[in-house]
């Protein structure tokens, strides 16, 4: 079944994306652009059917759709963003999406942040950051228990969210693998929740390539990282390096841009 993907393009205020850290080169919006129009290629290049949004004028951070909903059969759960410069985000995104699904919302004081959560298996471990409380979790766990998911704290030792420094590429390219593939910068290799991962290490100065999406036997990579791309190479997928480097300025990657259907 072809993979419905939506994503939305930066606009002129994202030169004021939050996650930029003093001191580093300003983002270049024409190459974010570019990079975000490479993006959308490499997406339906691994088979994905890609819905553009308009771009949402005077919302810096709203390239980074991820972050606002989580997708799951028959549901849409819409974030509750710590950042109050994001909160305008939810009500943007709750007309585009699909039709049929119950829609479930994160409530106040909880907070919220999709980069925080990733899926094994049937548990979704909601990482405690300064984007997501355990209020944003205990809310998480009530909406997808009637699914059969179960949610677990998670700490976020390193990185804006959990998502940056932590991503699953499922088991393996045939989705049939006897252990799944976990991609982690090394402060979160040994959690024990990885135990019985196959989890491939990303070097200090690949911290970057972390942030990576697995769509069936391909996985999407930011461009420039070759040792972690060659160990997920190993594992039988095939790899499409995307250049993101304006994105990373604001801490943001490749899961960061898309929301999946």
């Amino acid at each position: 079944m072809t993979r419905q993907i939506l994503i939305r393009p930066p606009e002129a205020s994202f030169l004021h994306a939050l996650g930029q850290q003093p001191g580093q080169p300003p983002i270049d919006l024409a190459l974010a652009r570019a990079q975000h129009r490479l993006l959308a290629a490499a997406l339906a290049a691994a088979g994905c059917a890609v819905t553009e949004l308009p771009a949402a004028a005077g919302h810096p951070d709203a390239c980074f759709v991820q972050d606002i909903a989580l997708l799951l059969p028959g549901l849409a759960i819409l974030a509750r963003p710590a950042e109050p410069t994001r909160q305008a985000e939810v009500a943007l995104l709750r007309p585009h999406l699909p039709a049929g699904l119950a829609v479930s919302a994160i409530e106040a004081p909880a907070t919220l942040e999709w980069g925080d959560v990733l899926r094994l298996g049937d548990t979704l471990y909601v990482g405690q950051s300064a984007r997501s409380n355990a209020a944003g979790a205990a809310q998480v766990a009530a909406a997808v228990a009637p699914l059969g998911l179960r949610v677990e704290l998670l700490p976020v030792p390193a990185g804006l969210h959990l998502l940056s420094g932590l991503n699953s590429l499922g088991r393996g390219p045939a989705g049939d693998g006897p252990r799944e593939v976990v991609v982690a910068w090394p402060a979160y290799a040994s959690l024990p929740q990885l135990a019985n991962c196959d989890v491939i290490v990303v070097p200090a100065h690949e911290a970057p390539a972390a942030n990576c999406l697995a769509l069936g036997d391909t996985v999407l990579a930011p461009a420039g990282y070759p040792q972690t791309a060659a160990q997920i190479w190993q594992r039988g997928y095939r790899v499409l390096s995307v250049p993101l480097s304006e994105f990373a300025k604001a801490d943001g990657g490749v899961t960061c841009l898309c929301i999946l259907g």
